[in-house]
């Protein structure tokens, strides 16, 4: 990503919080991919989180104006608050209670203690409760988004990064601000659960969450179109065997047709060790491995080593022909 921020402050602030929560996606994703077993329902996960982020911020983001007093205030990097704060007609617990509620929270939602489809109702209940506890003087939103990336990426949930329930989330802040008060309330009566917080207004929150993930899911599949990939993934192969559309490199003007079959098989089976993909194709040892190599080196197919098993990438010169509900604008 290019530095070039907006001369207005107000979208460069919201550049440097977007790329800093960018950059700790990235490193959220290197630490779950080295800790497979990782609580991310921990306070020294939670507190990480919002160091890695604020730790990218420039100093003039890290200050807070107390609304009550007109106290400028800093945020420290990975340190909870020390003073009461009220957001709204929500009132966070008193500031010497945090570590027993982040333990409360810890003991209650690590992912080793649920199993099945409990991890999806407890990635949603656990989102609310973290904002509820509002543990830092600010960023807890970020911080729970990023917490909430976490669960989601640690069960596996297959598909999710292609869609993002923060996406969904922004897209519904109004139903979602309205879900949040839902579960914010105190319990009405005896038949409404055990703890001071309604359990109605939280069932009621979680169906909420849990819709805009499907929400997500079916708009991404929308623009994804994956029942017709096949098709599109011929009818490129073919464009660029007409020479209709530019090839990424002169040394490599056209495609063979053969190619689709290898590129369908890809998509099909996931990842392809090279002597299947080749005999895939129809074509003979010496031709399959030139086309391979040239899908190789396109970037169309990738591997992890020189000769190990490849699987289907999409570079950027190829995106638009494929999904061009994401990416319009190259289709001839």
């Amino acid at each position: 990503m290019r530095a070039d921020y907006s001369s207005d402050p107000a979208k460069r602030d919201l550049q440097n919080e977007s790329l800093a929560h960018i950059n700790c996606q990235r490193r959220l994703e290197t630490r779950l991919q080295g800790e497979p077993g990782l609580d991310v329902a921990a306070d020294e996960f939670i507190v990480w989180l919002h160091r890695i982020f604020y730790e990218q911020l420039p100093i003039d983001l890290r200050r807070v104006r107390d609304e009550k007093t007109g106290d400028v205030l800093e945020v420290i990097p990975g340190e909870p608050r020390h003073r009461e704060v009220e957001v709204g007609y929500h009132v966070g617990p008193v500031s010497e209670e945090l570590p027993a509620f982040l333990k409360r929270f810890a003991d209650a939602y690590s992912p080793a203690k649920h199993h099945g489809i409990a991890p999806l109702i407890v990635a949603a209940a656990s989102h609310h409760r973290l904002m509820w506890i509002h543990p830092f003087l600010d960023g807890n939103g970020r911080v729970t988004r990023l917490y909430t990336d976490a669960c989601f990426r640690r069960l596996p949930l297959h598909g999710y990064g292609l869609w993002n329930v923060s996406r969904g989330l922004a897209r519904r802040r109004d139903e979602y601000m309205a879900a949040l008060s839902w579960a914010d309330a105190p319990r009405r009566n005896d038949l409404d659960g055990r703890g001071n917080l309604s359990n109605e207004g939280l069932v009621k929150f979680c169906r909420f969450f849990l819709d805009t993930c499907l929400d997500q899911i079916d708009f991404m599949h929308g623009l994804l179109r994956l029942d017709g990939l096949l098709d599109r993934i011929q009818g490129y192969v073919g464009m660029r065997g007409a020479k209709l559309i530019p090839a990424p490199k002169a040394e490599f003007p056209t495609l063979k047709p053969e190619a689709s079959y290898m590129l369908q098989e890809a998509l099909l089976r996931g990842q392809v060790s090279r002597g299947d993909i080749i005999r895939v194709s129809g074509m003979a040892e010496r031709t399959g491995r030139l086309v391979l190599g040239q899908l190789l080196d396109e970037g169309l197919l990738v591997s992890d080593s020189p000769k190990g098993a490849v699987r289907l990438d999409f570079p950027t010169h190829v995106a638009s022909y494929l999904f061009p509900d994401l990416y319009p604008g190259q289709i001839v």
